[in-house]
Formats: structure tokens, sequence, C-alpha cells
């Protein structure tokens, strides 16, 4: 019983000691992955070329500019009907940039 307290107090004390040493040495993290640019990985846009990556971020960039600049118009609209009909064409113009989006990534031989 003797041995057992004694083992107990050596292991006891030397936890502390075992943690310390393993928290001074830095974890390397894994490394990230290589050549993988920033829309690579994310649905459609890892397939894509330059070209095409900056064709999609052009049309999703005009996109936002005109919904931004129909959202101005219903805002400053004070005619109710006027309102309404910017508004539609607000949600039709919505609808056809999102049905558009949907479609796969175009290559040069499809377009052409």
């Amino acid at each position: 019983m003797k041995h057992l307290y004694k083992s107990t107090a050596v292991l006891l004390l030397l936890l502390p000691i075992s943690m310390l040493s393993s928290a001074a040495e830095p974890q390397k993290a894994d490394e990230p992955m290589k050549g993988m640019g920033m829309h690579q990985g994310m649905g459609m846009m890892g397939g894509m070329t330059e070209e095409q990556k900056n064709e999609h971020m052009r049309s999703m960039q005009e996109h936002m500019l005109m919904m931004h600049d129909l959202s101005n118009q219903i805002l400053s609209e004070k005619d109710a009907a006027k309102k309404r009909s910017v508004k539609k064409s607000a949600i039709g113009a919505h609808e056809i940039a999102s049905c558009s989006n949907d479609a796969a990534p175009q290559t040069k031989d499809a377009r052409a």
C-alpha cells in the first residue's frame, strides 16, 4: 500500500511537468493546400478558368449594381402605381439573374 501512495504521488507530480513540456513545443498546423486559388473548391467556381471567373464576377457585380439602383428607385418613388411597377421590374430582373446563375459554367468551346 505504501508503494501505491508513492507511485500516485510521483504520477501527480510528473503530470504538470509533462503538460508544461508539451505546451512549450508549438504544434505544427497542417500545411495549407497549395495551389488553391481564392475560388477553387467553391462549387462551380473550381472548374473555371481565370477569364471565366472574372466574367462571372463582373456579371454578378453588374446585377448587384442594377438591384441597388432599382432599390433606390423604389425608395424614392412617391406614386404607389409607379412604385409597384418598379418593384415588379426588380423582381423580374432578380429572377432572370438567378436562373442564369444556376446554369453550368460554359467552356470556350461551348460559347463559340
